[in-house]
């Protein structure tokens, strides 16, 4: 137990426990130790049965309470339990694929009384698995499957073991010859289907997954006339279309939703063509509130791309173009089904409106801000972030409809109400990574000047200093010189603060 105090330290205290975890597992194993850690013993401290007393038991009393068999994880906080299956499902790779899907199957099937972050986490986790070992993971029944990829994973190969000491190595700590080097060179292979940066649908076959992702993909090229649709399907969307902008009542309302998802889910329809011809960002707040509502029932086999087609067609351009505030209505039935969708909300809605062409405005930032503070995660907002400042623009993946692509920009805009988004983001206690704060502060020093008279942007400042103080030493000097171009009332706080760093 007490090696793994450190480790159990970083998920309790550390804002970036995932990465400085992984640092410090790497650095265990580099390390020379009497007693090397391995991460099998890691997972079995964490299965360790415990025995918990049940409150509120009307069968139990002082001298015969109840009892029941949990494991050792489940006695840590609910942060630290969501932080160590988010570890897990990072580094999935160094570790037994059936122990960890049997510590996630663990959590999942407790009864009652989880966090509500960690049964996602442990969901999260769980698909991870299945998708990287799906043959070895689902048949949970076979005992013998699991067991022996246990064995696997907790031996050396025999390939492997009978190359050790072995001459003419490439490096002499590696049993690795110069000839295998060689064709690993030639025959590569690089894996790289748990990239979960875009769509994760374990449930989907092959080729629908490669469907959805193209349809995705290309939707910053196509127009809606380069998609066909068999002309069946456009008759009946047209039609729908005329139901849709024609609201009688709200029973109606529920069957026109009906119709619409049973439509977009045949097999031979492309949802988005689909949603181009009805245009349904063009109805009343009401009637889009019904629909959004009743369009994810029993939708359970797509996580991502079916709810992300319906944010960006009946919601997106809504909030994108509307000069008046979000009626309470709308934005209320929005936040509900974001808080379903959390990945969706990132890709059909967050992303595309932070990305705005003309810039966020004060409405768009409003409605942003309250989905990130009431929908997402602190670890997925930072991860969103980081997207948005760090990856190369290519990778900042979003859904719309090609109508509405030429409105969204593949860089990030800025005007005064991005930095109260960014400010709104800090303060709901998200964690910047240090190359995310650089990227910021390069933003800073360039805009500096044409926001030198904004209060905005001095408060955001203000935040920034006081939020990420330990990110912003190694450029104490470079925000002194750029926070002397403002003239705010700020000004002179914001220059305190950083002279103390």
């Amino acid at each position: 137990m007490e090696r793994w105090v450190p480790l159990f330290n970083i998920f309790l205290h550390s804002p970036t426990p995932e990465t400085d975890a992984s640092r410090w597992l790497q650095e265990s194993f580099n390390a020379a130790s009497a007693a090397p850690i391995t991460t099998a013993s890691f997972l079995s401290l964490l299965a360790e049965p415990q025995t918990a007393i049940i409150s509120g038991s009307s069968s139990s009393s002082p001298m015969n309470p109840q009892t029941k068999r949990i494991m050792f994880m489940q006695t840590l906080p609910s942060s630290v339990q969501s932080r160590i299956l988010s570890f897990l499902a990072f580094e999935h790779r160094r570790f037994s694929a059936g122990d960890l899907s049997k510590l996630a199957r663990g959590i999942l099937s407790s009864d009652g009384g989880t966090d509500f972050w960690v049964e996602r986490a442990a969901r999260h986790l769980f698909d991870v698995v299945s998708q990287s070992n799906c043959s070895r993971v689902l048949n949970s029944s076979s005992n013998s499957v699991e067991e022996g990829a246990r064995n696997e994973f907790e031996h050396v190969p025999g390939w492997l073991g009978s190359m050790l000491g072995g001459k003419g190595t490439v490096f002499p700590w590696l049993p690795v010859s110069v000839e295998d080097c060689k064709a690993g060179c030639l025959v590569g292979s690089y894996d790289d289907d748990n990239d979960d940066s875009f769509i994760n649908l374990s449930s989907q076959g092959e080729e629908d997954m490669v469907a959805v992702v193209n349809d995705v993909e290309v939707v910053n090229a196509v127009t809606d006339e380069d998609v066909p649709l068999d002309p069946e399907i456009r008759a009946i969307a047209e039609d729908l279309r005329v139901q849709f902008l024609n609201f009688e009542s709200t029973s109606r309302t529920v069957a026109l939703a009906n119709e619409i998802r049973g439509l977009c889910l045949n097999e031979r329809a492309n949802s988005l063509a689909i949603f181009a011809l009805i245009e349904p960002w063009r109805g009343d707040d009401e009637t889009t509130s019904i629909l959004i509502s009743n369009l994810t029932d029993k939708i359970e086999e797509d996580e991502l791309s079916w709810p992300s087609q319906v944010l960006c067609s009946f919601v997106l351009p809504k909030f994108m173009f509307s000069e008046d505030p979000a009626s309470r209505l709308l934005l209320t039935s929005v936040i509900e089904f974001c808080k379903l969708h959390q990945r969706a909300a990132e890709y059909g809605l967050v992303l595309p409106l932070i990305l705005r062409k003309d810039g966020i405005t004060n409405n768009i930032g409003d409605i942003t801000s309250r989905v990130i503070r009431e929908c997402l995660h602190p670890a997925h907002v930072t991860a969103l972030c980081q997207k948005l400042f760090c990856s190369r623009k290519e990778e900042r993946r979003f859904m719309c409809l090609p109508c509405h692509r030429c409105f969204i920009s593949d860089e990030l805009v800025w005007t005064e109400w991005t930095f109260v988004l960014l400010q709104n983001i800090l303060n709901h206690n998200v964690h910047f990574t240090q190359d995310c704060v650089d990227e910021i502060v390069s933003r800073v020093e360039e805009l500096s000047e044409r926001f030198s008279e904004s209060l905005k942007f001095g408060n955001f400042l203000l935040c920034l200093v006081t939020k990420c103080s330990s990110s912003l030493v190694s450029h104490k000097l470079a925000l002194i010189n750029a926070v002397g171009r403002t003239d705010t009332l700020v000004t002179k706080p914001v220059l305190s603060k950083l002279s103390s760093l």
